[in-house]
């Protein structure tokens, strides 16, 4: 299954995949870090800007731009694939994903980044590992579209 979206590149995006039956795959510290590591794999094969990211135990978050002729839909499939198939624990993805356009990027970037606070997975944002606030992980600087 496939889904349509009007925008494909160069805009900012706001994008969430979801897990099947919200399993928690990636509670498993070993799976989240893949899913980060195969995000950076991806950015390489498709190059897209990426501004900000989550990873939560049944869903991730991502702050991006694709860069054209990239698109979106080419890089979440490229994404769920090789997560699930590094990962090796069959299909674990929901087949869609959602999309919004941004406009107000910092608050957006706050949403992303309070994610496992609101979860009550950290007590800031900062401690959460498999987030682009911990400081870890590599991102574009946002203020520099």
């Amino acid at each position: 299954m496939f889904q349509r979206h009007p925008i494909q590149n160069d805009s900012m995006m706001f994008v969430t995949t979801n897990t099947e039956d919200k399993r928690k795959v990636f509670a498993h510290p070993a799976h989240a870090r893949e899913a980060i590591d195969t995000l950076y794999r991806t950015q390489e094969q498709h190059p897209f800007l990426l501004y900000g990211f989550v990873i939560m135990p049944d869903h991730c978050h991502f702050l991006v731009k694709p860069i054209s002729p990239v698109k979106i839909s080419t890089i979440m499939r490229v994404y769920k694939y090789g997560v699930s198939t590094n990962i090796g624990v069959g299909p674990i993805w929901q087949s869609r994903f959602h999309l919004k356009i941004v406009e107000e990027v910092e608050t957006v970037l706050h949403y992303i980044h309070a994610n496992p606070v609101r979860a009550n997975l950290s007590g800031s944002p900062q401690e959460y590992p498999w987030s682009s606030a911990s400081g870890k992980w590599e991102v574009s600087e946002w203020g520099c579209l």
